[in-house]
């Protein structure tokens, strides 16, 4: 498929309403704030709303240029989406002048053909059905780059004529939750993000309580650690709280909204965490991050790029190229945990400097 012809944001300029569609969770919610703001510069007098999944709705939330955010349930327990007929029925109510789809996934294809919007466009990213066209005319060729995704779908803006400014997340934390993170969490803190949503992006355990006891022992810093609601992020989070650094670290075991996660990270010096949501978040919110990743084709595209943000980065592992991965028996990443403790808390204390 082509792309776009530049002319397509002239011809939709008088739109009034419009919806993003990105069924994304939190990271991806992340990256589709720059976007949104672009949009409510170039179409400064619509109404904008997103479709994504409850936790990216959540993040939305928190930006002042989306107007509305629909949350679209996704998940296991989710049944299919077009059992969703009240939702589709809703957004097509609204209207929408103008649908715009940044990941051309399937299941995002017909949602936004559903919106009835007259003007829609996408982003060519999943499989090409001969459908494609018919549900959404407008095109525009995968963005294929090293920049951070955000930077990508910014570049997706452009192929439809926007004219792009500087990048911002411009996050903003409700009053009530910035004064419970201001009373609850101490300034200059350390936040630990110990789970992921896969358990194979996530660091070892027993490597979280050495570097744990290590930061307690030598920094002076409060430590801070959150998780996910899934009872494995929360069991987690309770083994770490068990061993016996445990005791020094205040925890949040799954029962922070997406504001009151915000506002904590606000609170802190330093995030040192995994390739997760919460890694991101942190990012928009310009608190230093020092992420523990494994290495995967995609990864530069998901990295925290700023100067202020560090990695330390697993080699590819061994078990890409076997057929019965020991990684899938185990439910872990061993290439994960060839990255020390010692290491990290290395880097720690470099960047607290």
């Amino acid at each position: 498929m082509s792309s776009v012809l530049p002319s397509f944001r002239s011809v939709s300029q008088s739109a009034r309403k419009i919806v993003v569609v990105d069924l994304g969770f939190l990271g991806d919610a992340v990256q589709l704030v720059p976007v949104c703001w672009e949009i409510k510069r170039n179409w400064p007098e619509a109404e904008l709303h997103t479709l994504s999944a409850p936790v990216g709705a959540a993040l939305l939330g928190l930006t002042s240029c989306v107007n509305k955010t629909w949350a679209f349930p996704l998940g296991p327990q989710s049944p299919p989406w077009w059992r969703h007929w009240n939702i589709l029925l809703a957004l097509r109510r609204e209207r929408f002048d103008l649908a715009v789809n940044f990941s051309g996934a399937d299941r995002t294809i017909f949602v936004t053909a559903l919106t009835g919007a007259r003007w829609r466009a996408a982003h060519q990213g999943g499989r090409q059905h001969f459908w494609n066209r018919w549900l959404i005319p407008q095109w525009v060729s995968r963005v294929q780059s090293d920049q951070l995704v955000c930077e990508q779908r910014r570049q997706v803006l452009a192929a439809l004529g926007c004219e792009l400014g500087p990048t911002r997340f411009d996050l903003s934390i409700p009053p009530p939750d910035a004064a419970w993170a201001n009373e609850t969490i101490p300034a200059g803190a350390i936040h630990l993000s110990v789970s992921a949503s896969s358990p194979f992006k996530e660091w070892p355990l027993e490597h979280w309580i050495l570097l744990a006891s290590e930061l307690a022992r030598t920094t002076g810093h409060t430590l801070i650690a959150t998780s996910g609601s899934s009872p494995r992020e929360i069991e987690k989070l309770r083994a770490l709280v068990s061993s016996p650094v445990g005791r020094q670290i205040h925890i949040f075991p799954g029962n922070l909204t997406i504001a009151r996660l915000a506002a904590v990270l606000t609170r802190c010096r330093l995030h040192i965490g995994v390739d997760s949501g919460t890694t991101h978040v942190a990012f928009a919110l310009k608190v230093p991050t020092l992420t523990i990743f494994r290495d995967y084709p995609d990864r530069v595209e998901w990295t925290p790029n700023s100067p202020r943000d560090r990695q330390l980065v697993a080699p590819p592992c061994a078990c890409l190229r076997v057929s019965q991965p020991l990684c899938s028996q185990a439910q872990r990443a061993h290439c994960l945990g060839e990255i020390s403790p010692a290491s990290v808390a290395r880097l720690a204390a470099e960047m607290l400097r």
